[in-house]
């Protein structure tokens, strides 16, 4: 029997359901129907600015110039309803290239069809883009785009890079009429499969294929395992705010190539497990020899640091020393490359460099310190079952004081020991023991985000009210105040406070720990509010200046994937107003407390009347960063509550007589 024969083909996949469905029939390139010309909006998604109508994807392989390639046809047909809104009128289509080897894109097709008008993307209108040192971007534009247009393009990309496989996006920014994708892979390729998103397959069928593949005539034939996934009327994806990367929750399909043999018998595996990956980090030149300097930063460290007795004080003096001395160069670059000493003497490096430097040095202290691979925020998730290195886009320190891991990233000067960027906030990293093995260690973030305004203002004989404000803010929110003042001046920045409110003034701004990022952001300024007067009656809005959360910030109907805030905060605003004898109160808003399930959250407003003073006390509390998609609604209508809170429920006042 021949070799390929023997081998059973090693396509897993995990949680696809079979269903059964009828398989669409193929479309033929240039030659939309009728209903589809017709086509005048997507009934499902009324407002859509345009849909696809018809995807088609399939990889195989066949031989080219006597090499196995891996063949990537795609045929794609959208519907443009709105043209001044449609912003899909741009192509990319990505390819892999390294040394003298590059992945081709050939029979590419484009056209917009406007009725029986067909006008063509022509050839010099395609373009280029080298991205990186590795990837690669061709780019066209559809010409002639009109109310009613389709746009339609075919290309098949020839890659000798059977770990680029690409997988399979259903579901997008626009809706979906109909997905398909289809693989047919020799038995020698081994790839492990997985299904992400909340959409569910209306066609999942898997066959083996007999006789489907051949070398040569003397090598026989090899069957191969057939893959068919269909979708029918997927919805469009819609981004929202406080989530994680899109790519997490998007209904796909995902190949990893695990291993495969030969034709010549010889078997290498791609998918490997941690203890492989652990082995072969600690003898590898851009990463594991990047951890044996310690004696040279012992060198380097001010010996002052090295004595001082206290392992949690030793330790931030060495995370501040690398992180004073490091300016990060702006490159990521993880696996290639990265060369300690040399970056400790320029003073500049990537997110790898200052990272390992900043683990060369606290084992220097003799401090234990440990790397960690992790996957920022914005690259998705890592894989959890097996070992993906293309998964990690990130190298973080692990510093183990009195049984207690503190992750540091050394690499942004604005960040205090023991907190971690909000970029990196991604669930959970991998500690690469090389001694004990490698582990998974979760990702906390700081939690004490705290944003409180204190301010007390009093009326004019104008029946304006002065006063003077008070903000303190510290963690992840301190942070990104300091981040807007680098970018700006103090004066834009006052200004800017102004202008988030129409009916306010601020003057006399100052601050306090502006440069100290280990202490408490503190401003203070002088403020005047406006009053609204209608039909004799005076409306002040006693939250004239903003609180964390100034708008809902959830507005779907629906949301299917969870909800990450990256952080828990509490954010209490208090304000009290002195009427001073020129104002009665009408209306006062109602005190009233909401409160999430489990202690995960709550609000309270309190408002009191005593002696002629108005004491306000608003507090926004949420203990926990994380919500699964069931607790959207309740998260919908708190928010809406917040909302309502400060820009709905004015007190009513009227001018004393006299």
């Amino acid at each position: 029997m021949n070799t390929l024969k023997k081998i059973t083909l090693g396509l897993c996949l995990i949680s696809i359901a079979t269903l059964n469905a009828q398989h669409k029939k193929k479309a033929e390139f240039g030659k939309p129907s009728q209903s589809e010309l017709a086509l005048k909006n997507y009934p499902k998604d009324p407002l859509a600015n345009g849909v696809v109508l018809y995807e088609r994807g399939k990889n195989y392989v066949e031989l080219v110039d006597n090499n196995i390639r891996l063949i990537k046809e795609v045929h794609r047909k959208i519907k443009v309803f709105d043209p001044a809104t449609f912003n899909n009128g741009t192509v990319e289509i990505y390819y892999y290239r390294e040394n003298n080897r590059s992945e081709r894109i050939e029979h590419l097709q484009a056209l917009t069809h406007n009725g029986s008008l067909k006008t063509y993307v022509l050839e010099e209108s395609v373009f280029d883009v080298n991205l990186n040192a590795n990837l690669s971007v061709k780019k066209f534009t559809f010409p002639n785009i009109k109310e009613g247009s389709i746009l339609e393009y075919t290309y098949r990309i020839v890659s000798p890079y059977f770990f680029t496989f690409g997988g399979w996006e259903f579901q997008g920014n626009l809706p979906k009429i109909y997905s398909e994708f289809n693989s047919e892979l020799p038995g020698n390729f081994k790839y492990n499969r997985a299904l992400y998103g909340y959409e569910t397959l209306d066609k999942s069928d898997v066959y083996i294929k007999p006789n489907c593949f051949s070398v040569s005539a003397s090598s026989g034939m090899a069957d191969c395992e057939v893959a068919q996934y269909a979708m029918k009327d997927v919805p469009a994806f819609k981004e929202e705010s406080y989530m994680l990367a899109k790519k997490n929750y998007l209904a796909r399909v995902a190949y990893e190539l695990r291993d495969w043999t030969s034709f010549d018998g010889q078997r290498e595996s791609f998918t490997k497990k941690w203890e492989d990956v652990d082995k072969e980090f600690r003898y590898d030149k851009d990463i594991g020899r990047q951890l044996k300097y310690a004696n040279f930063f012992e060198e380097h460290l001010p010996s002052a640091i090295l004595l001082i007795p206290d392992p949690l004080e030793r330790a931030k003096a060495v995370y501040t020393f690398i992180q004073k001395h490091f300016t990060w160069n702006g490159s990521y670059r993880m696996y290639s490359e990265a060369r300690v000493k040399e970056a400790f003497e320029e003073k500049t490096g990537t997110i790898s460099e200052i990272n390992l430097a900043l683990i060369n040095a606290m084992e220097a202290a003799q401090l234990d310190a440990k790397m960690m691979l992790l996957s920022t925020r914005e690259n998705g998730l890592p894989t959890l079952l097996y070992p993906v290195l293309t998964d990690f886009d990130y190298i973080v320190a692990v510093v183990t004081i009195g049984g207690v891991k503190i992750i540091l990233d050394a690499t942004d000067k604005l960040v205090p020991f023991g907190m971690v960027p909000f970029k990196v906030l991604n669930v959970q990293g991998r500690v690469m023991d090389f001694k004990e093995g490698s582990y998974w260690h979760p990702i906390d973030p700081f939690n004490k985000n705290i944003y409180y305004i204190n301010a007390q203002i009093a009326a004019d004989s104008n029946g304006d009210f002065n006063g003077k404000v008070n903000e303190v803010s510290t963690g992840y929110i301190s942070m990104n105040t300091r981040k807007r003042l680098i970018d700006q001046s103090l004066e834009n920045y006052a200004n800017a406070k102004h202008n988030s409110k129409t009916n306010i003034e601020i003057s006399n701004l100052m601050l306090e720990n502006r440069d100290d990022i280990d202490a408490s952001l503190k401003e203070s300024y002088d403020v005047l509010v406006e009053t609204e007067v209608v039909g004799g009656k005076t409306f002040l809005y006693p939250f004239f200046m903003p609180t964390y959360f100034t708008e809902n910030p959830f507005t779907l109907k629906e949301r299917k994937y969870p909800l990450d805030f990256g952080f828990p905060l509490t954010n209490t605003y208090l304000v009290s107003i002195d009427l001073a004898e020129v104002y009665e109160v009408l209306e006062l808003p109602q005190s009233r407390v909401l409160k999430l399930p489990e202690e995960t959250g709550e609000y309270s407003i309190a408002y009191s009347q005593v002696d002629g003073k108005i004491n306000i006390r608003l507090n926004i509390k949420l203990s926990e960063c994380r919500f699964t998609a069931a607790s959207y609604d309740l998260l919908k209508s708190y928010f809406s509550n917040i909302i309502d809170i400060q820009t709905k429920e004015p007190i009513v006042l009227k001018k004393k007589a006299g």
